[in-house]
């Protein structure tokens, strides 16, 4: 049983983090606020709340994703995207955050940290990228080259799915991992489809990424997600699969919307 509990946490961690190896665009994305054209569908004070279910143990816990700030990093305004997971299964309970700085108008992260806290392992990771030097490097390593001059990380990747444009399907290469080796994501968008919530029926683009994450996956992993049409496109539902633990499915159950940023 605590194999399997560790299994179920860590992919939890993987989809609620999306797992991913937080590849974006081959080219950088136009800065997007109210002074420099269209605004993100987000903003801070955005909280989103999650369900979560596994295949092979039903509703183990809840995860949030939320939009902080805005925080001084280095001289730059950024903004600080959080998610957070706490699962619990019997007597045994697990918590992984995840947390992004993200410099809004150029949508590129500046420095990224994830603290896991299972029942039979813990552990920590920290990331600062320095955007002028075009160097990231981890908390005891050496400065290594950015793969993009707007890099992005496994959390900041999936904000920035939010601002692709879903009117129609076709797939997309992205290469602004800032870790070159997890360069290129695929990212397919099908068709629409409908998905019933706590919250009501929302209209949804499926968006389909195959994945390169070994922590998570052996080979491509895939990870579904219901994109909300709405002008605050939601990631209204976000399924992947892993042997063990099956299909984990994490559902909207509550929204706080930032305010002048989206109008359901």
């Amino acid at each position: 049983m605590p194999s399997l509990i560790r299994f179920s946490v860590a992919q939890l961690c993987g989809t609620l983090c999306l797992a991913l190896p937080a590849s974006v665009l081959a080219q950088p994305a136009a800065p997007r606020d109210s002074a420099h054209g269209a605004r993100l569908p987000f903003g801070t004070g955005e909280v989103l709340d999650y369900k979560v279910n596994v295949s092979f143990g039903g509703n183990i816990g809840h995860g949030q994703m939320r939009v902080e700030g805005p925080v001084a990093e280095r001289g730059v305004t950024t903004w600080r995207l959080v998610s957070e997971m706490k699962a619990k299964r019997a007597f045994v309970k697990a918590t992984d955050k995840t947390t992004s700085w993200i410099d809004p108008l150029r949508f590129a992260t500046t420095r990224f940290e994830k603290v896991e806290r299972h029942p039979l392992s813990n552990s920590s990771e920290t990331v600062e990228m320095d955007l002028v030097a075009g160097t990231w490097r981890e908390a005891k390593g050496e400065p290594q080259a950015l793969a993009s001059q707007f890099p992005l990380d496994e959390l900041s990747f999936l904000y920035f799915l939010r601002t692709l444009p879903l009117d129609k399907e076709g797939s997309h290469h992205f290469n602004r991992h800032f870790d070159d080796t997890r360069n290129p994501t695929m990212v397919t968008v099908g068709a629409e489809e409908a998905v019933d919530t706590p919250l009501g029926t929302f209209p949804t683009r499926v968006v389909i990424m195959h994945v390169r994450d070994p922590k998570h996956y052996k080979g491509v992993g895939l990870i579904k997600i219901n994109i909300d049409l709405s002008a605050c496109r939601l990631p209204v539902r976000i399924v992947s699969r892993m042997p063990i633990v099956g299909t984990t499915t994490l559902t909207l159950v509550g929204r706080t919307d930032s305010p002048n940023h989206c109008e359901s």
